[in-house]
């Protein structure tokens, strides 16, 4: 098995024992990203658009990175802190992605790292 770590510094780093992402052939699993800015590696100010946007643009960043783009990932898996916020994660992610969807989970969590109301992890498969 050729297993391959994917990094960018257009991502938040990893804070911990993992890679942002890791390439098995054509598959790549998406580590969780939460609402980090990149270069400050704090959270984002603002209202919970703001910090879903902001796992989009990194969730982007590390699929580039892996060669592919957003509409590459076949399987999403959403933490939320408030369940309540399910319909704006719904509005801000169809202008990330397009038809077909990827496949989905939508969980409420009661805490997430550094205080973050929402992570995303999926995974991508690559055509070539």
């Amino acid at each position: 098995m050729d297993k391959n770590s994917i990094q960018t510094d257009k991502a938040p780093a990893a804070i911990g024992t993992y890679s942002q992402a890791v390439k098995v052939g054509t598959t790549v699993y998406l580590s969780g990203q939460i609402p980090l800015i990149p270069l400050s590696m704090e959270l984002v100010d603002g209202s919970f658009k703001d910090q879903i946007t902001q796992v989009f643009e990194n969730l982007q960043a590390v699929a580039t990175a892996a060669g592919g783009n957003l509409n590459d990932i076949v399987k999403l898996n959403i933490y939320l802190t408030d369940l309540g916020n399910f319909a704006t994660v719904n509005q801000v992610m169809e202008s990330y992605f397009s038809k077909p969807y990827p496949a989905r989970a939508a969980l409420g969590v009661a805490d997430l790292p550094k205080g973050a109301q929402v992570e995303i992890d999926g995974i991508m498969e690559l055509s070539n």
